[in-house]
């Protein structure tokens, strides 16, 4: 409802900016200009009123001057010159309120006097356009009100975005570059409107189209990026290359054409997000479809509609389909999560089910039984190792990241209930660890445990462990390597424990990490790289 709502407000605009209220004859301004001061007159016939309010008249030209109608004063903008009184440069579009009893249909005339003592260089143009002077009044009411809506929702964005980024773990560059092109388009939006606002000297008239020119030149820019970096398309250095030579040709060729200069932008930048949005429609990408239907609704609108109008509904049309992208980029990111935390689950109830799995129990406690009668005092020990090691699991079972002491410490318990069990004798060792770092839980444990099932004592009586640690500028890594024979087995990468490894790997590393397990000459070699 709230679309139908937006959708009839610009209609009725775009109908009041179309409609009608009177039908005139205007003749093109006798100029006479001795030096720089100047005299202008402009013959209007009124064919046809179609209100009751007064007649207002809407003069454009540069200078500083008085305007008459029928000879009689009706207004004046800025200070013409005189002797010993400099110009005070009046506004570039002004407007005046004719009197009732000279607002009659019929023919009239305008007659403009003043100086222009600045920007001599430009060709003088001197345009009158009479209009209902309550229309002139509300029209630029009318065309702020959805303006500035507009505007504060694009500020309201690019600041949302600008503090999602900077805040955000996984900082993507589609969220910063739509950040950037929503302030750019408010700003763009503030500058064209700013003349409704502020009186800007005509002496200052080109310095605002060039600032709204080199805005439209960024936002062309970044519209196109920000789709070849969404659709991950390929060369997209030379891609832009080529934009950016195009709109610098722009630029040069038609320097001082101010509107064709912004609309041959806006031609450059919907030729290239067209081309980048095919090849995503080719490959089959989200959101591909939606957004090339959008560019081709933008380009009907800046066709069909008032210039900059247009202009601008069709930029905010092409704005709210990379908010649409956006949208759907978090969507994917929440999918992504639930499904890290689905898998968090899994590897806990994983985590848990490697030390309570019936054959360990069963072995376990028969062990102990043996213990228990045989040794007391020992089968004591063995209890307390069992349950330290238990403690451990405990307590790291729903962490995705724990301190390396307390991994080697879980290791070191499991050691002391094996050699219970087993009646081997294992000795850990360690070399190079920092305290400060973290690792997923339990990956050298379950590394520990392969070597317990799949290694022979080498002389007969115990198994050696140990972990190294190094780490360097671009990448930290731990060996582990075990110390005797190996048993034959095929297949043994295959395991339930590398699985188990790989996926607490990629859960808190992502891809930045690389893990190899294999046999060397005195044993078993497992290396885990993380890259920085």
């Amino acid at each position: 409802m709230q679309k139908w709502r937006i959708f009839l407000f610009l209609q009725l605009i775009v109908l009041a900016a179309c409609h009608r209220d009177i039908r005139y004859d205007a003749s093109d301004a006798v100029i006479s200009q001795p030096d720089t001061a100047f005299t202008a007159s402009v013959q209007i016939d009124l064919l046809e009123k179609k209100f009751s309010s007064s007649l207002g008249l809407q003069v454009h030209s540069f200078g500083a001057f008085v305007v008459y109608w029928d000879g009689i004063r009706v207004g004046q903008n800025g200070v013409p010159a005189t002797t010993g009184q400099p110009e005070v440069p009046g506004t570039e579009t002004s407007y005046y309120q004719i009197p009732d009893k000279l607002s009659g249909l019929g023919k009239h005339n305008v007659m403009i006097r003043g100086t222009q003592k600045y920007l001599l260089e430009t060709e003088r143009n001197v345009m009158a356009k009479p209009e209902s002077y309550l229309k002139m009044l509300r029209q630029p009411l009318i065309e702020l009100s959805l303006v500035n809506l507009m505007a504060g929702a694009f500020l309201i964005a690019a600041i949302y975005y600008t503090f999602l980024f900077a805040n955000s773990r996984h900082k993507q560059r589609t969220t910063l570059l739509f950040a950037q092109i929503c302030f750019l388009f408010f700003t763009l939006l503030a500058m064209e409107y700013l003349k409704y606002y502020i009186d800007i000297p005509y002496t200052q008239f080109y310095t605002r189209l060039i600032i709204v020119g080199w805005l439209t030149f960024a936002i062309a820019v970044l519209i196109p990026v920000y789709f070849a970096v969404h659709f991950d398309v390929p060369h997209k250095l030379p891609f832009i290359g080529i934009l950016l030579a195009a709109l610098v040709s722009i630029y040069i060729l038609k320097y001082g054409h101010y509107d064709l200069t912004a609309h041959l932008y806006s031609l450059a930048l919907w030729i290239a997000s067209v081309l980048i949005l095919l090849y995503a429609l080719i490959k089959k990408q989200r959101g591909s479809v939606l957004v090339l239907c959008g560019f081709a609704v933008s380009m009907v609108i800046n066709q069909y509609m008032f210039y900059d109008f247009g202009l601008y509904i069709a930029f905010t049309l092409i704005l709210l389909c990379i908010l649409y992208l956006q949208t759907l980029g978090a969507k994917q990111l929440e999918e992504a999560h639930h499904a890290s935390l689905l898998l968090s689950s899994r590897l806990q109830l994983e985590l848990i089910k490697k030390n309570i799995q019936p054959h360990f129990l069963r072995n376990t406690l028969t062990s102990l039984m043996d213990w228990v009668e045989e040794s007391p005092a020992q089968g004591v020990l063995f209890i307390q190792a069992l349950s330290q090691e238990f403690d451990v699991m405990n307590e790291i079972a729903e962490r995705s990241l724990i301190p390396i002491r307390q991994e080697i410490n879980l290791c070191r318990h499991h050691l002391s209930v094996m050699q219970f069990r087993k009646e081997v004798t294992y000795i850990w060792e360690d070399a190079g660890i920092q305290d400060d770092e973290v690792i997923p839980p339990a990956i050298i444990h379950t590394l520990l445990e392969n070597g317990i099932t799949h290694g022979i004592p080498s002389n007969g009586s115990s198994i050696r462990f140990l972990l190294t640690f190094l780490h360097a500028d671009t990448h930290k890594q731990y060996t582990f390597e075990v110390f005797a024979e190996n048993r034959v087995r095929s297949g043994r990468k295959s395991g339930n424990g590398f699985r188990y490894i790989e996926a607490r790997l990629k859960e808190s590393y992502g891809d930045r990490w690389n893990f190899t397990s294999e046999p060397f000459a005195g044993g078993w070699r497992s290396i885990i790289r993380i890259d920085l």
